[in-house]
């Protein structure tokens, strides 16, 4: 694969907020990549942070973000092509219990060293999605996502880009 670096490291914030509370809702970011130089950005690492579930007393609560290359429908899980990131922050009751146990499952932050990179978006934009379930109002995230334009030559920037649009 061809790539050449064209920029140092850059830091993208973004986030989301639900549309009305326990509602499946997208955003768009856009990367402002530059298809005609065949550029690409190259991710090296991505936070996701969604505001905690609230504890309702007997009910199970959870507010689940993800970050993806393509559009989804509901949350992307980390076993989906286009899925880069994933978190869920969960508070579980017993039948009949009156204190809730906190959980957190996420994907992996920040890769190992021994990865250049997690990801290579070759579309303009990639998506943030946030869902809550059991809450009494609606739940926000905050993200970022570390990594650097490239350009690519024109097989393996044709090669990115079909496989990512497939990938949806």
């Amino acid at each position: 694969m061809a790539l050449k670096k064209t920029s140092e490291t850059i830091a993208i914030g973004f986030s989301t907020v639900e549309t009305a509370a326990n509602t499946f809702t997208q955003s768009r970011v856009d990367l402002q990549l530059n298809p005609l130089d065949q550029e690409v950005f190259v991710v090296v690492a991505i936070d996701l942070d969604p505001a905690a579930p609230f504890n309702v007393a007997g009910t199970n609560t959870s507010t689940e973000m993800s970050c993806s290359t393509t559009s989804q429908t509901g949350i992307a899980n980390i076993n989906a092509t286009s899925c880069l990131a994933n978190i869920k922050l969960d508070i579980r009751y017993d039948a009949g219990g009156f204190n809730g146990t906190p959980f957190t499952r996420t994907s992996l932050d920040t890769p190992p060293a021994a990865l250049d990179y997690i990801a290579i978006i070759s579309t303009n934009d990639f998506f943030v999605q946030i869902e809550g379930v059991g809450n009494t109002a609606v739940r926000n995230g905050f993200g970022r996502m570390w990594g650097y334009r490239a350009k690519a030559d024109a097989a393996t920037y044709a090669a990115l880009v079909q496989s990512e649009v497939l990938s949806s």
